[in-house]
């Protein structure tokens, strides 16, 4: 069976380092025998299909692909465009009448723990709030994530320690399931 893959790769193209052209994304991912290889943005999003059904497994491929070409280490996250259209779906906060910069969605690798974050006293973020969904979690941040106070404590290691997490604004989220859906 054919299945919609979206690759999330962290922290490359950012400030001019770790640079990854999208045409050589989009041929390595060939290279791996991944069909309908499609990219967005300049920062690691892309969507394939492939025969394969073990998330875990592409996401290791393309990780060794990217350190043999590139010659360094990007984490990735590969989710099938099924689930991570019910992962928007199951978005808590109004993201139909939400900027997409007021709205993040941090993929994670594992499941997160409301534990985790019990050292963050919601009340003192507000208006910003965050909510934890399967494997992903929900920013809301009506200023944007660059004045977001909340964004900036999230941004603790420590907070996902033993965990891979890369965050996409809505936006993004929304034109990566079109190129999903295509």
């Amino acid at each position: 069976m054919i299945t919609t893959y979206v690759a999330l790769l962290r922290g490359i193209n950012v400030g001019g380092h770790r640079k990854v052209p999208m045409a050589d994304l989009r041929a390595l991912l060939s290279g791996l025998g991944h069909g309908q290889v499609r990219t967005y943005l300049q920062s690691g999003n892309a969507v394939f299909t492939s025969t394969s059904g073990d998330e875990r497994a592409l996401a290791a491929g393309v990780e060794r692909a990217v350190e043999e070409r590139f010659g360094f280490t990007a984490d990735c996250l590969v989710r099938s465009a099924a689930y991570l259209r019910a992962v928007a779906d199951a978005c808590p906060f109004p993201a139909a009448t939400l900027e997409g910069r007021q709205l993040h969605l941090l993929c994670a690798s594992e499941p997160l723990e409301p534990e985790r974050f019990a050292s963050l006293d919601p009340a003192v973020y507000l208006p910003e709030e965050f909510r934890l969904g399967d494997r992903a979690l929900y920013l809301y941040a009506p200023d944007g994530l660059g004045r977001s106070r909340l964004g900036d404590a999230l941004g603790r290691p420590a907070l996902f320690k033993g965990v891979t997490v890369t965050s996409r604004n809505w936006n993004t989220v929304v034109q990566l399931l079109e190129l999903a859906r295509d």
